[in-house]
């Protein structure tokens, strides 16, 4: 698949790190450093603009070095970019531990996945057909 982007940052495009990689890291494009105190959240540019074709989607998801390491997460992982969208892509970022971060131009800060998805056509209905699950939520599948 190609996607064509615009890349207006001085870092370079995303890449796998390997063959199997699922996802690309995204990196900073900062003109100065911004220090993340702990409980604060950021919004990062990336200095880059996709064009995702119909049909996909990009999500934006934590980088687990960061947040095993640091606490840094990604506040709404994952974060959905849709085809039709054209702005750059951002980054909200979450200090969840203790400790200022200093997020400098070009970190690695997060990690984009492209993955297919469908659109459903909703059929309203008086009832849904029984499972054996049935209405069991939160943890009910774990129960002994």
């Amino acid at each position: 698949m190609k996607i064509k982007i615009v890349n207006k940052s001085t870092n370079q495009l995303p890449e796998y790190a390997t063959s199997a990689s699922a996802g690309v890291d995204l990196r900073a494009n900062l003109e100065e450093d911004i220090v993340l105190k702990s409980m604060e959240r950021v919004l990062i540019p990336t200095g880059l603009y996709m064009e995702i074709p119909v049909g996909y989607e990009a999500q934006v998801r934590p980088r687990s070095g960061l947040a095993l390491k640091h606490g840094i997460g990604v506040l709404n992982s994952p974060g959905t970019i849709d085809a039709d969208y054209r702005g750059e892509i951002k980054v909200i970022l979450v200090n969840l531990s203790k400790d200022d971060f200093t997020i400098q131009h070009g970190e690695r800060i997060a990690q984009m996945v492209i993955a297919a998805h469908e659109q459903a056509e909703w059929v309203e209905t008086d009832e849904l057909e029984e499972s054996s699950r049935g209405a069991g939520g939160f943890g009910s599948t774990g129960k002994q």
